[in-house]
């Protein structure tokens, strides 16, 4: 190569990072709500320096040498990053595209000669493409990791137990069962079976769409566990629907008390405990 533009690179890193921030800046997708402009160029300038100091004529033509592990490390946690903080994959592309265009630009203002120019615009072109690649590669990590995140947090919290009385809790149950949460669902009836001492226990079910031989076989299971800990099941919310359903499957469930509704199954465990309750008239 008859010109060394990774020592100009170096020289002008400073002039390297302000056409960057610049290509950053101006595009109007920017979100200054998730990331302030100084948070912007600290990452920026760490990206640059990182790339500066890894290029030279031999990795300047492989993507894949181990001078540019540095470089990768701080790309992902870039992109992790900004996948966390609500980014979009849009967002983070723009912003390596920005940092190719930089590049281009310092290299269209330094390199006269045509097929210097065209060497290294295509090793250039081909280090930034195999970054970009990374980059969404790390980016999908980081937002599954959120969605799993998220989803396990909603599992929590779709999934509440319910003390209704001393001795009996409700649990209601609110979207598809699938296995994951039926193991949930079951941690959280045990373990308020085990905290509060409840003999009774409801599994309300009018929030479930539809009840399919998987979905009851979840239940059967849930309603097994809670008898292994001393306590009597009761699954309410059958309605019309899911009871043809049931029985057109041909599941069992003559064993376990099933209701209606859940005050119908609360009338039931209090009915089981020997409780009454009395609507208190008021004397005139």
């Amino acid at each position: 190569m008859a010109i060394d533009i990774t020592r100009i690179f170096k020289k002008k890193q400073s002039d390297l990072l302000e056409r960057w921030m610049k290509n950053q800046l101006a595009d109007a997708s920017l979100r200054e709500d998730l990331m302030s402009n100084e948070d912007l160029r600290i990452e920026s300038d760490e990206l640059i320096s990182a790339l500066v100091n890894s290029l030279n004529d031999q990795t300047l033509g492989d993507p894949d040498s181990g001078e540019f592990d540095h470089v990768i490390e701080i790309l992902s946690g870039i992109s992790i990053s900004r996948a966390r903080h609500g980014f979009s994959p849009r967002e983070i592309g723009l912003s390596i595209i920005s940092l190719k265009e930089a590049l281009m630009e310092m290299i269209q203002a330094e390199v006269k000669d045509t097929k210097d120019f065209v060497d290294i615009s295509m090793k250039l072109g081909r280090l930034m493409d195999n970054f970009s690649i990374i980059t969404f590669e790390t980016f999908i990590k980081g937002r599954e990791e959120v969605i799993l995140r998220q989803t396990d947090e909603i599992t929590e919290i779709s999934t509440p137990v319910i003390r209704v009385w001393d001795g009996i809790i409700a649990l209601p149950i609110i979207g598809t069962l699938d296995s994951a949460r039926t193991q949930v669902v079951m941690e959280s009836l045990l373990t308020e079976i085990v905290e509060s001492g409840s003999s009774v226990a409801i599994l309300d079910i009018s929030g479930v769409p539809t009840v399919d031989s998987l979905v009851a076989q979840h239940l059967l299971k849930t309603v097994s566990a809670t008898r292994l800990m001393g306590a009597e099941c009761i699954i309410s919310g059958i309605r019309p629907e899911i009871a043809q359903t049931i029985v057109h499957l041909g599941i069992d469930l003559s064993d376990i008390v099933t209701k209606a509704s859940l005050a119908s199954a609360l009338q039931y465990a209090f009915r089981s405990l020997r409780l009454e309750v009395r609507k208190q008239v008021k004397s005139i």
